[in-house]
């Protein structure tokens, strides 16, 4: 699959790191709260950290934009009228 994306995505610095312990709680809600700031943050994690991108955007309630290696950007979700 092969997609063009923003290039102002390259210049988006990680705000999000999901260290050892993987996406733990705390990390969904600081992905959330981020969200509501920013709109669009891009996240990375550790080499030896398992982490699935779909779940991720799922757990926070976000739509996946793009994943690169241990990197990936996350936009505010379309739906509105989340609770």
């Amino acid at each position: 699959m092969t997609t063009k994306t923003d290039p102002a995505m390259q210049d988006l610095k990680p705000t999000v790191w999901i260290g050892k312990q993987g996406c733990t709680e705390a990390a969904v809600e600081e992905i959330v709260a981020q969200l509501k700031k920013r709109k669009t943050i891009k996240i990375k994690w550790l080499q030896n950290t398992d982490v699935d991108p779909d779940a991720v955007a799922a757990a926070a309630h976000a739509a996946l934009v793009e994943v690169r290696g241990r990197t990936m950007v996350l936009t505010e979700s379309a739906k509105k009228g989340k609770k």
